[in-house]
């Protein structure tokens, strides 16, 4: 994994939403330039579809509620019908891999919403990963986001 580098990550926040607001329905997206190694995140109340790229390795991630208490409820795509099975094995690994890397940086990079809601560093993060392919397919737990502060 590469480690964290935050001069490296660019944070823009759309509104409607805010440094603080909403919680649930906040939603980030995270995206990386292969060139230059910057991270790209957005934050809002939808996805930022318009920064994914044809080799679709975003972290999409959102603020729900479970049983009414706050989840993280994140997810990549490991595999479509157009994606090998063996493509899809490594895009799992390195998924797997980097995924604390992207929670970092989104925790990172949306630091006054963390600490204007300090009980979410205390929230279940469960990633999907979406594959057509069983063995890579499912949900995933990465733990809570005190551990990637």
């Amino acid at each position: 994994m590469v480690m964290f580098n935050p001069q490296k990550l660019k944070t823009v926040i759309t509104p409607p939403a805010t440094e603080k607001e909403p919680v649930i329905g906040r939603h980030y997206t995270l995206t990386h330039s292969d060139e230059t190694g910057d991270l790209f995140l957005n934050i809002g109340t939808q996805y930022a579809w318009n920064m994914i790229g044809p080799m679709r390795d975003e972290v999409l991630g959102e603020w729900k509620t479970n049983f009414s208490y706050p989840v993280f409820a994140g997810q990549v795509l490991v595999a479509d019908s157009s994606v090998s099975k063996e493509i899809a094995k490594k895009r799992f690994e390195i998924f797997t891999r980097e995924l604390p890397l992207a929670l970092k940086s989104i925790r990172f990079g949306d630091k006054a919403f963390f600490e204007a809601h300090t009980h979410l560093d205390m929230a279940p993060i469960w990633m999907f990963f979406e594959s057509v392919y069983p063995e890579y397919n499912g949900f995933r737990d990465f733990g809570i986001f005190k551990s990637y502060a």
